[in-house]
C-alpha cells in the first residue's frame, strides 16, 4: 500500500511538471508499463493535464484516456467533457445510457458542457434540450452557466427565458442576466432586470450587483437609476469596495455629475490605477480636457501604478476633439511609444477621435493596424464613415466584417441604418433590419429610432410611423425623428398632431424639436399654425430660439409668399440669427420670382457669407426666370472671379444592392444607350399628354428648343428612366437628389407616373415628394 501511495505521489508530480503532450505520453507509457494504470486519480489528473495543455485539439487523446479507464466515475467525466468542443461532448452525453449506465450527469456536468460551448452558440439549443429532457432546468447552478452561454453568443432572449424559468433565482444568477445585458450593450433591459430585482423579497445583494448595474446607468446616462445603486450600497454596506467606488466615479462622470465623481474619487486614500483611470475618463467625457490631462501627469508621478491602455483610452479626448487635435496626435506617439497602440482599445479610441476630426486617413490607418480588431474597432470604422457621408464605404467595411464571421450589434446596426438612411438605400435598410431579426438583436431605443429614421429617409413613412408606434421606449430622439419624418413627407398636420401627444406623454420637446415642427409647418403651408409654435417656445417651454429656428420662420412664411412679413420678421431677429435668415428670404424670392428683394438679400448674404456660391446661383436664377440673362450672366461671372464652384447636381437609385449615380446630360453607366432611347420615347408621350418644358428652369440665355433639349437630360429623369428599364411594372421607382427638385423636372415626373402608373419617390435637399397618377404629395408647394 505504501509503494502505491509513493507511485501515486511520484506521477501525480511528474504530471503537474509536464509541460507538453509528449511528456504526458511518456508518463501514461510508464504508468501501463509497471501496470499501475488504470489509477482513476492518476488519470483524472492526466486528462486535466491534457486539457490545459492542448486544449480542444487534444480531444482525440483526451477521449482515449477516458476510454482506456474502464469504470470512471462522474469527476473523470467532467474534466473530460470541460476539454470537448460541443460537437463531441453533446454525442458522448446522450451515449452515456448506453456505454456508462452507472454516470448520470450531475449540474457540474452540464456546467462543464456549457463552459466548453462558449465560444460555440451553435451548440447551445441542444445543450439545453438535454438539460430539459434530463430534469436540470430549474437547477440553479446550470441556469446560470446557460444563460451565461446564451448571453456570450449574443442571444439575449434565450437568456432571459433560461432566467424566467427559475421560480426563485439566486444572487448568482441575477448577476449573471445583468452583467451579460450589459456586456451586449442591452442597457435598458439590464437596468429593468435590476430594478425587478430591487422588487423581489428574496433577492440578496452583493457587491457584484451593484458593480455590474452602474455601466448600464452609465450607459444610459440615468443618474436616477445610479442614485439609487449607490443608496442601496449604502444601506446595504456595500458601496465601499474598490470596484463599487470605481462604478460610481464612472456612472456619475458619465451623467455629467463630475463634481460627486471627484469626491468620491478624494474620498480614495490611496487611488489605484483603476480609480485614476475613471476619473481621467470621467473629465474626457465632460470635455475637462486640461484637468484629464492634469491628472494623468499626476499618475505618472504618484507612485498610483503604471498607465495601461485603459489610462491612454480614458486620456484621448474622444468626445471634444475639436481644438485638441494637436493633443490627439501626442497621445498618439505616446501610445506607439509605449507600445499601446497595438491593444485594440487604444486603438478604436484613435480611429474614433480621428472620424470625429473628420481625418478619415488617419483613422483608416489606425484602423487597418490594429493586429486583432474587436466588435468596437470595426463599430467605429463604420460609424466614422456614415458620420462623414462616406455611407458607401461604411457599406462596403460593414460587408467586410461580415465576411470575417464577425456577429453585429446594436451599435454596428445603428450605424448602417444611418448610412442606409442618408443614401436613402431601402433595400440595403430592409436588409439590416432583417439582420437585426436574425440575430435577435434588442431593439433597444437607439436601433428603433434608427429604423424609424431609416425607413422615413426612404420613403416609408408608413413603415417608419409603424414603429414607432411599436416602441416599448421612446426618448425625445424618437420623437423628434417621427416628427421630422412627417414634415419632410409634407404631412405638417399629422407632425402637428404628434407634437402634442408628445406634450400629453410629458417628453419635453428640445430645440430640435421645434425645428422639426416648424419645418413640417413650412413645408405644409401652416403659417398660423407655425408662429404659434414658434411664439410657446421661449414663453412656455424655455427654448431659446437659434439661428436655425429665425431661418425656419422666414422660410414659412416666403413659401407662403408672404415676403414683406418675412422681411419684417428678420429686422426683429437678433445679430446671431447670422446669414440663415437672409438664406431662407432669397430661397423664397426664387419661388415668387421677387427679383428686387432677391436683390437687397443677396447683398446681405454677399456681405455675411460671400464664399457660398448657392446664394449665387440662387440669384442668378431669379434674374433667369425674369429673362434678365445680362444680370444673371453679370452674377454668374462674379462667382467665376471669386472661383467658386456650384455643387453639382446628381441622383441616386437604388436597385437590387447596387446604387447608380446620375449626372445631368450623364452618358457614363453602362446601359446609357436604352436609358436615352428611353427618355426620349417618354418625353414624347408627356408631351403628347399635355407636358410642356419648364424652360425657366434653363440658365442660360439660349433659344426655347435648345432650352427644352437641356431640362430633359437632368440627372433626375436619367435615374427614373434606368428605375423604370431595370424593375418590374408596378414597383416603385426611389430617387434621392442632392439638390433641390427643379421645377421642371417636378413637373415632367407627375406626367410620367402617370403615363407610366408607377409611384415615383422623389427625396431632394429639402423634402420628399411622391408622385402618384400625375398628381404630387406637395401640392406644388415646395
Amino acid at each position: 500500500m505504501a509503494v502505491r501511495r509513493h507511485h501515486k505521489a511520484l506521477y501525480l508530480g511528474l504530471i503537474s511538471a509536464a509541460t507538453t503532450l509528449h511528456h504526458l505520453d511518456q508518463i501514461l507509457a510508464h504508468s501501463i508499463v509497471t501496470g499501475y494504470h488504470p489509477d482513476l486519480i492518476t488519470a483524472t489528473a492526466l486528462l486535466r493535464r491534457v486539457s490545459d495543455l492542448g486544449g480542444t485539439a487534444a480531444a482525440p487523446r483526451a477521449l482515449r484516456l477516458f476510454s482506456s479507464v474502464p469504470d470512471p466515475d462522474l469527476f473523470l467525466l467532467n474534466v473530460l467533457l470541460r476539454s470537448l468542443p460541443p460537437s463531441t461532448a453533446l454525442p458522448l452525453l446522450s451515449s452515456l445510457p448506453r456505454h456508462h449506465p452507472h454516470l448520470r450527469p450531475n449540474t457540474f456536468t452540464y456546467a462543464a458542457v456549457a463552459s466548453a460551448a462558449s465560444n460555440h452558440p451553435e451548440a447551445a439549443p441542444p445543450l439545453h434540450a438535454r438539460i430539459i429532457v434530463d430534469g436540470f432546468s430549474n437547477d440553479l447552478f446550470v441556469a446560470s452557466s446557460l444563460a451565461d452561454l446564451y448571453l456570450n453568443s449574443s442571444q439575449v432572449s434565450l437568456a432571459e427565458k433560461v432566467f424566467d424559468g427559475i421560480p426563485d433565482p439566486d444572487t448568482v444568477l441575477w448577476n449573471t442576466l445583468i452583467s451579460g445585458l450589459v456586456r451586449n450593450c442591452s442597457f435598458s433591459r439590464a437596468a429593468s432586470v435590476f430594478q425587478r430585482m430591487v422588487a423581489s423579497n428574496s433577492a440578496r445583494f452583493d457587491s457584484t450587483t451593484l458593480a455590474v448595474v452602474l455601466p448600464a446607468a452609465a450607459e444610459l446616462q440615468d443618474p436616477n437609476l445610479g442614485t439609487l445603486v449607490h443608496c442601496l450600497g449604502i444601506k446595504l454596506g456595500l458601496a465601499s469596495p474598490p470596484h463599487v467606488v470605481t462604478g460610481l466615479i464612472s456612472m456619475y462622470s458619465k451623467c455629467g455629475d463630475i463634481p460627486a465623481a471627484e469626491f468620491l474619487f478624494e474620498e480614495i486614500e490611496y487611488p489605484d490605477l483603476i480609480a485614476y483611470n475613471a476619473m481621467i475618463s470621467g473629465y474626457s467625457i465632460n470635455g475637462h480636457i486640461e484637468s484629464s490631462v492634469g491628472l494623468f501627469k499626476e499618475l505618472l508621478v504618484s507612485g498610483g501604478g503604471r498607465p495601461n491602455s485603459s489610462t491612454m483610452v480614458g486620456l484621448i479626448p474622444v468626445f471634444n476633439p475639436f481644438g485638441y487635435e494637436l493633443l490627439a496626435r501626442s497621445i498618439h506617439g505616446f501610445a506607439v511609444k509605449a507600445g499601446f497602440d497595438v491593444n485594440s482599445a487604444v486603438s478604436t479610441a484613435l480611429t474614433t477621435v480621428y472620424c470625429r476630426l473628420n481625418e478619415m486617413e488617419a483613422a483608416r490607418r489606425a484602423f487597418d493596424s490594429m493586429p486583432e480588431k474587436s466588435m468596437a474597432s470595426w463599430n467605429a470604422m463604420i460609424s466614422g464613415y456614415a458620420q462623414n457621408g462616406l455611407t458607401a464605404t461604411a457599406i462596403s467595411l460593414f460587408r467586410e466584417m461580415q465576411a470575417c464571421n464577425l456577429r453585429p450589434n446594436q451599435i454596428t446596426v445603428t450605424s448602417m441604418l444611418s448610412a442606409c438612411a442618408q443614401l436613402g438605400a431601402l433595400t440595403m435598410g430592409k436588409w439590416v433590419h432583417q439582420i437585426i431579426a436574425e440575430e435577435d438583436l434588442e431593439l433597444n431605443v437607439f436601433v428603433s429610432t434608427a429604423l424609424v429614421d431609416m425607413y422615413a429617409k426612404c420613403g416609408s413613412i408608413a413603415e417608419a410611423r409603424s414603429i414607432f408606434d411599436d416602441m416599448e421606449e421612446k426618448n425625445v430622439v424618437s420623437w423628434n425623428a417621427m416628427i421630422s419624418a412627417y414634415g419632410i413627407h409634407g404631412r405638417g398636420l399629422e407632425s402637428l398632431k404628434l407634437f402634442e401627444a408628445m406634450r400629453s406623454a410629458s417628453v419635453a420637446p428640445t430645440g430640435v424639436t421645434f425645428l422639426s415642427v416648424l419645418c413640417a409647418c413650412s413645408h405644409g403651408g401652416l403659417v398660423e399654425e407655425g408662429r404659434a409654435i414658434f411664439e410657446s417656445m421661449k414663453r412656455e417651454h424655455g427654448v431659446e430660439p437659434g439661428p436655425e429656428h429665425y431661418a425656419s420662420m422666414v422660410d414659412l412664411l416666403g413659401r407662403a409668399g408672404r415676403l414683406g412679413e418675412a422681411l419684417e420678421f428678420i429686422k426683429t431677429t437678433p445679430e446671431s440669427a447670422g446669414a440663415g435668415v437672409w438664406g431662407a428670404l432669397l430661397g423664397a424670392c426664387m419661388i415668387h420670382k421677387e427679383s428686387e428683394l432677391a436683390r437687397y438679400a443677396a447683398r446681405k448674404l454677399f456681405e455675411l457669407e460671400p464664399e457660398n456660391p448657392g446664394y449665387y446661383v440662387l440669384l442668378s436664377n431669379i434674374h433667369s426666370s425674369k429673362r434678365n440673362y445680362l444680370e444673371a450672366a453679370m452674377v454668374r461671372q462674379d462667382a467665376k472671379n471669386r472661383k467658386l464652384a456650384k455643387t453639382p447636381g446628381c441622383t441616386l437609385i437604388e436597385v437590387g444592392d447596387a446604387v447608380h449615380t446620375f449626372t445631368a446630360g450623364d452618358r457614363s453607366h453602362p446601359q446609357s444607350t436604352a436609358i436615352h432611347s428611353l427618355l426620349e420615347k417618354l418625353t414624347g408621350k408627356i408631351i403628347e399628354a399635355g407636358y410642356r418644358a419648364e424652360t425657366e428652369a434653363a440658365l442660360y440665355d439660349v433659344e426655347e428648343e435648345e432650352k427644352e433639349q437641356m431640362v430633359k437630360v437632368h440627372s433626375e429623369r436619367l435615374a427614373i428612366a434606368f428605375g423604370l428599364i431595370s424593375t418590374s411594372p408596378g414597383t416603385d421607382i426611389r430617387i434621392i437628389k442632392n439638390l433641390r427638385v427643379c421645377l421642371d423636372c417636378h413637373q415632367a415626373t407627375k406626367f410620367i407616373s402617370k403615363i407610366t402608373q408607377r409611384v415615383i419617390v422623389v427625396r431632394d435637399a429639402t423634402r420628399f415628394h411622391h408622385f402618384r397618377d400625375g398628381v404630387c404629395s406637395c401640392g406644388d408647394y415646395w
